[in-house]
């Protein structure tokens, strides 16, 4: 097991954000790297912790060949962009936007006067030949979400081998997740293999298995 501590990387950002980057992996970075990062999992390959600034936005830019998963943790963003205009992010809403063979572009804007929580993953998708789309969801209360990845049988979820799951796990409740998985506490404290862990710890293993302390709220990345 390997844990990576937010608060213990470099806090960078850009336009109205400022982010921690705990995944970046060296197929899409190469050289630019950032020191005591993961290099992911699968086609997971990056994942930022952001903040916007009060009234702060990314301005409008440009992604191809990557799929963006956009998961709010604290406060709201209004989006713009080339897919899903116009729609509000609040607390466990999650947008996902396949860059297809198309691109797509997007803005993200803080509407208020306090700050707020995203985080932010990249795919680098299977099939470059699917056409550019967008999805919505909820996480559910008390439940695990899939959010991306799974069979070309089911259209609920864009198709892929790396699966994203958010999680919700009451205080004494459990999540475990058998084989290698990357998970991102983003809220609560729990237990696992004897470690405590918490907000900010990303957790690299193998058949994991976490035990809430108080409610929590987790991210899991992995493949079938």
């Amino acid at each position: 097991m390997k844990i990576i501590k937010r608060n213990g990387l470099r806090r960078g950002g850009f336009a109205g954000l400022r982010e921690t980057r705990l995944v970046m992996s060296p197929n899409l970075f190469r050289g630019h790297r950032e020191a005591g990062t993961s290099t992911g999992i699968g086609k997971f390959c990056y994942l930022a912790d952001a903040s916007f600034l009060p009234h702060g936005e990314t301005r409008m830019h440009t992604h191809k060949e990557i799929d963006v998963i956009s998961i709010m943790v604290e406060g709201r963003i209004r989006h713009e962009g080339s897919m899903g205009d116009g729609h509000e992010l609040l607390e466990d809403d999650i947008q996902v936007q396949r860059a297809g063979n198309e691109g797509f572009s997007h803005n993200e804007i803080n509407p208020d006067n306090a700050k707020n929580r995203m985080i932010q993953l990249w795919m680098i998708p299977e099939d470059q030949e699917e056409p550019a789309a967008y999805q919505k969801f909820k996480a559910e209360t008390d439940k695990r979400t899939r959010v991306y990845g799974g069979s070309s049988d089911q259209e609920k979820t864009f198709t892929a081998r790396t699966m994203i799951d958010v999680a919700h796990v009451n205080a004494g409740d459990s999540v475990n997740q058998p084989g290698r998985s990357l998970v991102y506490v983003t809220k609560g404290v729990g237990s696992y293999n004897g470690e405590t862990l918490r907000e900010g710890y990303l957790i690299d293993t193998r058949d994991f298995d976490y035990k809430a302390k108080t409610d929590s709220k987790l991210i899991l990345a992995y493949e079938t």
